[in-house]
């Protein structure tokens, strides 16, 4: 990964009406663009949309705008074009020809953006895969700029210089990216038994909805925060206290964004499987986004090809601060409530309003407890440990040499239970009344500090 530059690279952004599907009404259709083109370091100093039926073939543009094009850049004395769409080898060839800069599609300039965030070792693996995977077949154009004395927007990543990118090298790298990845998916496994018993929530969203910032309230825990896109990359989990002596597990992951690259999605799959993992789904949204509906649509897509769609979810509208007093209205009449989607309305700057979904959160855990009678020798205290620490024990007594306990517990560890011998377990109504303790040992006197 190369260092910082000296000066900031001027790039001239295209569109076409195709690739602004989605675009805020009154909007250019490139200022998502021209975020990204931010976040990677770029001035942004122009911004060209062509109006086309279908792309032609061998500079995408018309040959009129492609000379237009070329004539912007040599004015503006810019460093690299960057479009909106995803260009061909051959168009980006072509492209670059006439122009005599970089040009780099708006895959290339995501995965760029992904190469400088990422932190931990799995993160800069995934990224170098995607990196690989979009790179093979675009050797060709590629060659002129992949040796590791050269920087620039597009051409950070994994660093071969022009005599080792053939295809048989890259075809063996990709190969063993997949089996490391392959082993900290494995171990990540392991690392999720470890939670069992605490109830899992996963944050998604679009980039830049405040993911980062909604985990941090919640928690209380430091957080990386920036406005900018795809500002936090690697996953990070937090407990996150609900009250009564409850509290969650939430993951923060990746930020989803319009048109993903596949190959990006694929090769982030194993960190989104604590997302797969968790119980619910917190979808975090930006509400002072002109086009934050569209933005829920995209996050959808992404889940659903992901296997993640129709799970159990709350969709929490952020950033409410930023809205009038008739947006906010107009935004909780339009938003509707599903079987399996809760929306929720709040502010990471105002506390107060995290209250509701620290209460739709807490409810949720106790929905999916059952409440069950157990009795079980005093000498079982494996048993007896994992009711006070994956369960919330409600009463127990002891007569003579056993013991029964009464508690709400997770499924799986009511089935573990079961399974062990000399421990019954019977089912217990749960709208009856809570028994007295008569000072015993209590549900408060069990839960976590």
């Amino acid at each position: 990964m190369t260092g910082p530059r000296a000066a900031a690279e001027r790039a001239i952004l295209v569109g076409t009406p195709r690739s602004r599907a989605g675009a805020s009404p009154g909007g250019t259709g490139l200022s998502e663009l021209g975020r990204l083109a931010d976040t990677a370091g770029a001035i942004v100093a122009d911004e060209i949309v062509q109006p086309l039926r279908t792309p032609d073939p061998r500079y995408y543009l018309g040959r009129g705008k492609t000379a237009e094009l070329a004539e912007r850049v040599r004015e503006e004395g810019a460093d690299l074009v960057i479009f909106d769409d995803e260009l061909t080898p051959a168009q980006g060839r072509n492209l670059e020809a006439k122009c005599k800069v970089r040009v780099l599609d708006r895959t290339e300039l995501i995965l760029d953006i992904f190469a400088t965030r990422a932190r931990t070792r799995e993160a800069r693996m995934q990224v170098e895969l995607a990196q690989l995977q979009y790179l093979l077949p675009r050797l060709r154009r590629m060659w002129v700029h992949l040796s590791r004395i050269r920087g620039g927007i597009g051409l950070r990543g994994p660093g071969e210089t022009q005599l080792e990118t053939d295809r048989r090298l890259i075809g063996a790298r990709i190969a063993e990216l997949g089996r490391k990845l392959g082993s900290a998916a494995r171990a990540r496994a392991v690392q999720r038994k470890g939670r069992r018993g605490s109830f899992r929530i996963a944050l998604v969203g679009y980039t830049n909805a405040g993911k980062s910032s909604l985990l941090k309230a919640l928690s209380g825990s430091d957080q990386f925060i920036e406005d900018r896109l795809f500002a936090t990359l690697d996953p990070s989990t937090r407990a996150v206290p609900l009250g009564e002596g409850y509290e969650a597990l939430a993951t923060d992951t990746v930020g989803f964004i319009r048109n993903l690259p596949h190959h990006l999605v694929a090769s982030f799959r194993s960190t989104l499987e604590e997302a797969n993992e968790a119980d619910l789904l917190v979808h975090v949204v930006d509400a002072s986004h002109p086009d934050h509906r569209s933005h829920e649509e995209v996050v959808e897509s992404v889940l659903g090809e992901l296997g993640l769609g129709g799970r159990p979810e709350i969709r929490v509208y952020n950033k409410i601060d930023l809205l009038g007093a008739d947006e906010l209205l107009a935004l909780r009449e339009g938003t509707e409530s599903s079987a399996h989607c809760t929306p929720l309305f709040v502010s990471t700057i105002f506390p107060a309003t995290l209250h509701p979904l620290r209460g739709e959160l807490l409810g949720r855990i106790r929905a999916e407890r059952k409440r069950i009678a157990v009795r079980l020798p005093v000498t079982e205290g494996k048993a007896l440990a994992a009711l006070h620490e994956e369960g919330e024990v409600l009463a127990r007594e002891r007569d003579g040499c056993t013991l029964r306990v009464e508690a709400r517990v997770p499924p799986a560890l009511a089935g573990r239970l079961a399974g062990i011998a000399g421990v019954e377990v019977s089912d217990v109504a749960d709208g009856k009344p809570e028994p007295p303790t008569d000072g015993r040992r209590s549900l408060a006197d069990n839960r976590k500090p």
